[in-house]
C-alpha cells in the first residue's frame, strides 16, 4: 500500500446537452475532502433530477472519519441513505424514481470507487485507459454471462436498462473496489451521456493531454455536445500528483 499523502485536485461540471429540457444528472465536488460524486437521476425530469440531488447532498452531508477505509464505509452508507428516502418517496407517490451514482474517495495514497448503476469511473495511469466500475445494466449481465459479445453491448436495443439503481428497490447492493493511488494519476467520473458520445480510445487520448484537468473537461464536454448530446452530461476530472514540499529559508539576522 502506498502510504504518501498525494497532492489530489478536481474539476466539475454538468450540462443539460441538446435534446433534453431538464438536467437529471448532478455532482458532489469535496475536493478538500478527497472526494467526488456523479448521480444520474432516473423517472423524468420531475423526479430524477430530484432523486440525484438527493443522493449528491446525502454525500455532501455525509461526516467522514479521517481514516480511510472508515471513509469509505460512510459513503456507502450515505448512498444507502438515499436509497432509502428516495424509496420513500417513491412508494408515497406511486411512481419509480431513482439514480446511479459514481462516488470517488482519493486519500492517504489509496483511492476508492463506490457505486451503483452505469454512471463509471475511470483511471488513466501510464497512457492506459483502466475502467474502474462495471455498468449495473442488464445488457451488461448478459455479456457476463455469455449471451452477448462485448462488442455487441453498445448498440444493443436495451444497453441502458438497469439492472440496479439507487431508489428503485428497498434494500441496495453496493460494490466497491479500492487501490492505491499514484503520482501522475487522472481519474474521471462521469454519466453515460459522456460515454454513450465518445470512445474509451478517445477518452484515453483525452486524458492524457498536457494542459490540464479544466481544459479536459471542458473539451469531453465540448465534443458531446458536437455530437449532438441527445442525454444531460457530466464530467469530473481529478488529478494526483507529489505533495508540494514548502522549504523556508532562514531570515538574515533571524527574527525579531
Amino acid at each position: 500500500m502506498n502510504g504518501r499523502t498525494l497532492r489530489t485536485e478536481g474539476v466539475a461540471a454538468s450540462h443539460v446537452g441538446m435534446v433534453r429540457r431538464a438536467n437529471e444528472d448532478s455532482f458532489c465536488d469535496r475536493g478538500a475532502d478527497g472526494v467526488w460524486a456523479v448521480a444520474d437521476g432516473m423517472g423524468g425530469h420531475a423526479h430524477g433530477d430530484w432523486a440525484s440531488q438527493v443522493l449528491t447532498k446525502a454525500l455532501a452531508d455525509a461526516a467522514l472519519p479521517d481514516d480511510f477505509d472508515e471513509a469509505c464505509r460512510e459513503i456507502a452508507a450515505a448512498i444507502h441513505a438515499g436509497n432509502a428516502r428516495i424509496w420513500a418517496e417513491a412508494q408515497a407517490r406511486g411512481q419509480q424514481m431513482g439514480t446511479t451514482v459514481a462516488a470517488l474517495l482519493v486519500r492517504d495514497g489509496r483511492f476508492g470507487v463506490v457505486w451503483v448503476g452505469d454512471s463509471r469511473a475511470y483511471l488513466l495511469r501510464g497512457g492506459v485507459l483502466y475502467q474502474l466500475t462495471r455498468d449495473h445494466t442488464q445488457v451488461q449481465e448478459m455479456v457476463d454471462r455469455g449471451l452477448l459479445e462485448p462488442h455487441e453491448a453498445a448498440a444493443h436495443p436495451r444497453s441502458h436498462v438497469l439492472a440496479r439503481a439507487v431508489g428503485v428497490t428497498a434494500t441496495l447492493e453496493v460494490d466497491v473496489v479500492v487501490d492505491a493511488a499514484e503520482a501522475g494519476d487522472v481519474f474521471l467520473l462521469c454519466s453515460d451521456g459522456l460515454t454513450g458520445q465518445v470512445s474509451d480510445p478517445e477518452l484515453t487520448a483525452m486524458l492524457a493531454a498536457a494542459d490540464g484537468k479544466a481544459a479536459i473537461r471542458d473539451r469531453l464536454i465540448a465534443l458531446t455536445l458536437e455530437r449532438g448530446a441527445p442525454d444531460n452530461v457530466t464530467v469530473i476530472v481529478v488529478t494526483t500528483g507529489e505533495p508540494t514540499l514548502l522549504s523556508l529559508s532562514p531570515m538574515p539576522g533571524g527574527f525579531a
